[in-house]
């Protein structure tokens, strides 16, 4: 699976959803976020991760968890 802002590769870091076109595991932003750092401090400590990339997964982690509420 991959989409603009997230790839799923069984070669790549054992198939961990990353950040397109890296090897940083999404799990690490919502880590940072969990840790109270911002977006900047994930950003400036993963710098091949854009702006545009981060905002773009916490939209589509937005939209799943609308989608389970409304089916709940």
């Amino acid at each position: 699976m991959q989409s603009d802002a997230i790839e799923i590769n069984p070669g790549k870091v054992s198939g961990t959803p990353v950040f397109s076109g890296t090897r940083v595991p999404v799990k690490n932003l919502f880590d940072y976020l969990e840790g109270g750092e911002s977006i900047d401090d994930f950003l400036e400590g993963f710098p091949p991760v854009t702006r545009e990339q981060v905002l773009a997964v916490l939209e589509m982690a937005e939209e799943s968890l609308e989608r389970e509420l409304v089916a709940a």
